[in-house]
């Protein structure tokens, strides 16, 4: 940051650094009107490293279930694949009997835009595309993130649904500035995802984490730029937009009250990240 230009907090101060205490930093925009975290949102050190290595595991189980997913194999081996690394490694699978979630893990394929359920009668099948959604309890922290996997001759049109999700992802991130807001994350990954002629599920967003599986915020990203919670260094949420092949709107499977659907039987991709607000930038820490 030059001299001459304002600090992130939006203080005006032209000063290289600014040294404002962070609650006075806060008050400062919520005189302005401004949707500003609670304290307890905001991670402590101590939190954090303690947190990391949660992220640390998730990212691990997320390794190894893409060393062994293939064709032909059925979700429900992922699930085992999840369970047994994660409590191998001193973990509990966060979603196991989250209200009621019967499994370790979300698999969700093709048109299942999120929550799908492993099952030993879904087999993984060449053309799919399939997102695994691990997420992680260690020593009593939480950690979140997924991934999309592409199963050999995919078409083309899942391949750029695929494509482009990343692309949103990477371009929410970009957006992502400390004493910014969650909008500007929206903002980037909503119109990216329009120019390429898709769709952003509205209703189902990210969410805090950290010392709870969803804390506050929820992380909208259909809203406009500036608008949205203010982002504190100490926040720690997810960005993991739902894109769509087509309408954003969807369903709720009515036998198992978990697997989300797209309306009209189109493609849906999400990628997540769990990520870190700091004083000097957003820290990815898990992917």
């Amino acid at each position: 940051m030059e001299r001459n230009e304002p600090c992130w907090c939006g203080s005006g101060k032209k000063y290289k650094k600014c040294h404002m205490p962070i609650d006075e930093k806060i008050q400062l925009h919520a005189d302005h009107g401004e949707i500003v975290p609670s304290r307890a949102i905001l991670k402590t050190p101590a939190q954090i490293e303690m947190i990391r290595k949660s992220a640390d595991l998730n990212t691990a189980v997320l390794d190894e279930v893409a060393k062994h997913i293939r064709i032909g194999m059925s979700t429900a081996e992922i699930d085992e694949i999840v369970y047994r690394f994660t409590t191998e490694h001193g973990g509990i699978p966060a979603p196991l009997n989250y209200q009621g979630f019967p499994k370790s893990v979300c698999t969700s394929l093709n048109n299942e835009i999120c929550h799908g359920i492993p099952d030993e009668n879904i087999m993984i099948q060449d053309g799919d595309i399939i997102n695994v959604d691990v997420s992680t309890i260690l020593n009593g922290y939480f950690s979140d993130a997924s991934r999309m996997f592409k199963m050999g001759n995919v078409s083309e049109r899942a391949e750029r649904l695929v494509r482009v999700t990343e692309e949103c992802v990477q371009r929410g991130l970009a957006a992502a500035k400390p004493w910014g807001h969650l909008g500007d994350i929206a903002d980037a990954i909503n119109t990216h995802a329009q120019a390429n002629g898709y769709s952003v599920v509205e209703e189902i967003g990210g969410h805090g984490i950290g010392l709870e599986f969803h804390e506050d915020p929820f992380v909208s990203y259909v809203t406009p730029k500036g608008s949205e919670m203010l982002l504190v260094p100490g926040m720690m949420f997810t960005i993991e937009p739902m894109i769509n092949e087509g309408s954003p709107d969807f369903f709720v499977d009515e036998d198992n009250d978990w697997t989300v659907y797209t309306i009209d039987d189109g493609l849906s991709a999400q990628i997540e990240y769990m990520v870190l607000v700091k004083e000097d930038g957003v820290e990815v820490l898990t992917k």
